[in-house]
């Protein structure tokens, strides 16, 4: 037998032997009254913390029992719905400005937010010869592996960097929020350069540009962009900067920075976690299995050929085998994620601009065949509908963006409500977190090696 053989088999067996170590019976799960994934079975958030930060709202109490309602977002008080009509009407972009309402609490006004745009704009620069070192001679295929390798990189470049005080955190948040961008971006143009074979782009950003003007700026050859396309990327970074503390990558921040350890390690967790499929990686997803119905599906406009090919993938014969439809439902939200409802306006506009009205009209009409879909085929204990997810990957496709960076554009928006929460577990900050766990194995007798 050849070596090589020998080897995958032992790899094999050790693959088994972890797994089988490994399974628990579900069914200790409600002896033991165990809140998997800090949640109730009636899909309740089990309560771990408290925040003035964000709220995330998807149902009422009525004489003891939960009733589901349209979802609403919260961002410091304020509803989301009314802060995007709020910047929207004046025709500015909001994004900037709900990074300053996350961090400080309270909209800014004009004189506020102009010098926190200012100080954004002065820290919109990475350190000498990082991009070459750091970035260019070492390109990934993965734009989240490059964000979190850069982020840890950055701890070398600063001189304070293990320094919690919240002025110097403040300091380090800003930074990351205001260099984000150029991280995301950079990181893909070597990796298109270096792995695709294709010519080599840096432009630097622009100090008079907001948030997603820069990004379109550095992104695109010619840096060239409209209105429209600058718009409804801003607002997808303000539906995206914030969404409870409870949400795994939020999470994630406080359980580390609980530890207290330093910025640029809390925030590479918190990459780590929104990487993953069922977090910020799902709107990838969600653009493949569109796809691959339109790959499979002869007639869109046909509801019943539509709805037989999703109960195909909710029964795992269809797409990747998994049973998912991406993109439709929420951990929280029942009846409708606010931020996919204020999406959708925005994203019919962008379709028709595009010439791809008859696309956006399959994602509305999957949107609204898939819940009753999912209702057949599965045993739920609540409603489902589209999530923010369901659009945001058709939106980045629209605008041009390489699927390599439709997470890190989800990261560029969501560094800011890391930050803020990472501060406000910093202020209240007494405990470490740590849940408890059980052990559900029995006592076992050692036994001497010669004798296994």
């Amino acid at each position: 037998m050849e070596q090589g053989q020998q080897h995958q088999e032992m790899l094999d067996t050790w693959s088994q032997m972890a797994v089988s170590c490994n399974q628990i019976n579900p069914d200790l799960y409600a002896r033991y009254d165990v809140k998997r994934g800090l949640r109730d079975i009636n899909g309740k958030g089990v309560l771990a913390g408290l925040t003035t930060i964000g709220e995330v709202h998807s149902y009422i109490i009525d004489e003891g029992e939960m009733v589901p309602v349209p979802g609403r977002l919260i961002y410091r008080g304020y509803d989301i719905e009314d802060l995007v009509q709020g910047f929207q009407k004046d025709g500015r972009f909001g994004f900037e400005e709900t990074a300053y309402l996350l961090l400080f609490g309270d909209l800014p006004d004009k004189a506020h937010l102009e010098s926190f745009n200012k100080e954004l704009y002065s820290m919109r620069k990475l350190p000498e010869d990082f991009v070459r070192d750091m970035i260019m001679k070492a390109p990934s295929r993965d734009m989240m592996n490059v964000l979190a390798r850069s982020v840890l990189a950055l701890y070398s470049f600063d001189e304070r960097a293990d320094d919690c005080s919240i002025p110097n955190v403040l300091r380090q948040s800003m930074q990351l929020i205001a260099t984000f961008p150029l991280l995301a971006v950079y990181g893909y143009q070597a990796y298109q350069h270096y792995h695709e074979n294709r010519s080599l782009f840096i432009h630097p950003p622009h100090a008079e540009l907001s948030t997603a003007e820069n990004i379109l700026h550095m992104l695109r050859p010619d840096n060239q962009y409209t209105q429209l396309e600058a718009d409804l990327l801003d607002m997808a970074l303000v539906l995206h900067a914030e969404h409870g503390g409870g949400n795994n990558s939020t999470f994630t921040t406080r359980v580390i920075t609980s530890s207290m350890t330093d910025t640029y390690s809390a925030i590479a967790a918190a990459l780590g976690s929104l990487k993953g499929p069922r977090h910020g990686g799902a709107n990838i997803k969600v653009v493949e299995m569109l796809e691959d119905i339109k790959s499979n599906v002869q007639h869109w406009e046909d509801e019943g050929e539509l709805q037989a090919y999703l109960e195909k993938i909710l029964n795992k014969e269809a797409f990747d085998r998994s049973g998912l439809i991406y993109g439709i439902g929420h951990a929280v939200y029942s009846i409708s994620d606010p931020r996919a409802v204020i999406f959708k306006r925005s994203v019919e506009e962008l379709a028709k601009a595009k010439g791809l009205s008859e696309e956006f009209e399959l994602f509305a009409r999957v949107e609204r065949l898939a819940p009753e879909a999912i209702a057949q085929v599965r045993k739920m204990y609540k409603g489902v509908s589209a999530n923010v997810d369901f659009y945001s990957g058709f939106v980045y496709r629209m605008l041009g963006i390489p699927d390599e960076l439709f997470t890190p554009i989800f990261a560029i928006a969501r560094i800011a409500g890391w930050s803020a929460h990472r501060i406000e577990e910093l202020v209240g900050n007494g405990k470490i977190i740590r849940p408890a766990y059980k052990s559900v194995v029995r006592k076992k007798a050692y036994v001497p090696l010669e004798q296994r």
